[in-house]
């Protein structure tokens, strides 16, 4: 028996068939689609703008699909391309090319070039992608290090005294003057584009002579000049001291500045808390505001010490702790302490502003005044305050009373001159000529490199390298003579800044030999 098919079912299949290739083709060319529009790796460039002679960049390369296969960092400059590093695959979906680009050793110029990122991954595409920098970067590359020249600084120094340093720093992004490891401010004047700077800094009461003191000017590439700073070391002997440590001295001021410690603690064990771990945390905290400081003097003058006052404990004094007959700690105080009637008047030593008030651990209640250029005084003990942070201060103004809070025996006024919050000894800034051949007169006197004749370039401040050339002001045989046409009037400190230490204004160059 033959089956008849009829007309309608043969229709049906066929548009089944059709159905089924159609969606077999769409369905393939989606796929196919799909595959083509997964993204490229995508890459990142960790580089600085500027490159010096040692530079660290890294690229970075993360594939949507699959593994990374190829990451290759180049640079152009010059319409040339160096590979700078290649890595071949699977790398992984994730990878990191670093780089330390040796730009002299590649044959790199002055100037300007561009790092490319070029890199590929693994997964299957129906059309193979044009290669093309996945990141790309313009940036600049510098090897010339800034130019450094010392003009002045203090010749003699000794340990716990403080240093003036004058320099002229070119092309400079960043300039540390350094004492080992301690770096102070250095702070800008007259204008930007002379690149002058000055810097008060500190030598602690335990420098020795092996410690560096330099002078590090870096650009935007990290090249570096460093110069050491030039002086002569002069030995300073400082006093030694016995504390006897008395039963009702524990007992009256271990529970005043260790409330939390535990009833069984003995009180020893609590004053060695307070003597060791509060020292620190006061001279950290020191450290702290003196890096809040006005950049430019505020200072007028010799600093004062507070009338009728008598100094019992020097700077630099090392104590020996002695607890019933036996030594229990040793500590450096840093500081003088001035006796006087009980509660006397605190003035200030000179001009400035207030920094901090209040409580600093073994230094009770304490008030601490910004001079610029990083000097403050710190005047401890109070028994009150009588001025805020903020307030601008005269010299003489009653910062509050003397007293016996933090670890004080009795009423008196402890003492500090700090530079960036170190502290150094009060004897020089009492002392009006030490100010006036230290400071004040590199302050006032016009710079030597106003003078510089046009067709001598060399003829600038010369690097000093010896203590004998540091002296200040230099010798006129060093500096060429002032002329009308060669003379900048702008070379001069700033009025503001010579008003506030007493030197007379400038009207420009004078004529006159320096001695």
């Amino acid at each position: 028996m033959i089956a008849v098919v009829s007309q309608r079912s043969r229709t049906k299949s066929w548009v089944l068939v059709v159905l089924l290739l159609l969606f077999a083709i769409v369905g393939s060319v989606s796929y196919l689609g799909w595959r083509q529009s997964v993204p490229l790796v995508h890459a990142t460039l960790m580089a600085p703008r500027f490159l010096g002679h040692n530079t660290s960049v890294t690229a970075t390369l993360d594939a949507a699909r699959g593994n990374v296969r190829r990451a290759e960092l180049r640079v152009v400059q010059g319409g040339k391309a160096i590979t700078l590093a290649r890595a071949e695959g699977p790398l992984g979906p994730h990878a990191q090319l670093p780089v330390t680009i040796e730009s002299t050793a590649l044959g790199l110029k002055e100037g300007a070039a561009t790092l490319e990122v070029w890199g590929r991954d693994d997964f299957w595409r129906p059309l193979r992608p044009q290669e093309r920098p996945l990141a790309s970067q313009p940036v600049t590359i510098k090897l010339t290090p800034p130019r450094l020249e010392v003009l002045a600084s203090t010749r003699y120094v000794s340990p716990g005294g403080a240093v003036l340093v004058a320099f002229k720093a070119t092309d400079a992004a960043r300039v540390d003057v350094s004492v080992g490891a301690h770096t102070f401010p250095s702070f800008a004047y007259g204008p930007p584009e002379r690149g002058a700077r000055v810097a008060l800094i500190a030598l602690p009461y335990d420098f020795s002579a092996g410690t560096a003191l330099t002078i590090t000017a870096r650009d935007e590439a990290d090249n570096a000049t460093t110069r050491g700073v030039p002086a002569e070391l002069k030995p300073r002997a400082f006093p030694h001291d016995t504390i006897k440590l008395s039963e009702a001295f524990l007992q009256a001021k271990v529970p005043e500045l260790l409330p939390q410690r535990p009833p069984s603690q003995p009180l020893l064990e609590g004053f060695l808390t307070i003597n060791r771990e509060q020292r620190r945390q006061a001279e950290a905290e020191k450290i702290k505001v003196g890096a809040r400081t006005a950049d430019k003097p505020l200072w007028s003058g010799p600093f004062v010490q507070p009338r009728n006052t008598k100094v019992f404990s020097n700077f630099a004094e090392t104590r020996t702790y002695v607890y019933e007959g036996r030594t229990v700690d040793t500590q450096v105080h840093v500081g003088f302490d001035l006796a006087s009637t009980k509660h006397s008047p605190v003035p200030a030593a000179n001009g400035g502003q207030v920094a901090f008030t209040g409580p600093l651990t073994i230094y009770g209640n304490t008030v601490i005044v910004d001079h610029g250029l990083g000097l403050q005084t710190l005047y401890a003990h109070l028994s009150s305050i009588d001025v805020k942070p903020g307030d601008t201060v005269e010299k003489g103004h009653v910062l509050g009373r003397t007293g016996t809070t933090g670890l004080a025996v009795g009423d008196h006024l402890h003492f500090e001159v700090l530079v960036s919050g170190v502290s150094v000894t009060p004897i020089e800034w009492w002392d009006g000529k030490w100010i006036r051949d230290r400071v004040n007169r590199p302050l006032k006197e016009p710079w030597p490199t106003i003078c510089t004749p046009a067709s001598s370039p060399s003829a600038t401040s010369p690097s000093v390298s010896t203590a004998a050339a540091s002296t200040w002001p230099p010798s006129s045989a060093r500096w060429p003579r002032c002329s009308a046409a060669r003379c900048s009037p702008t070379g001069t400190w700033p009025t503001s800044w010579r008003a506030s230490i007493g030197g007379s204004r400038s009207s420009g160059c004078s004529r006159r030999r320096r001695r």
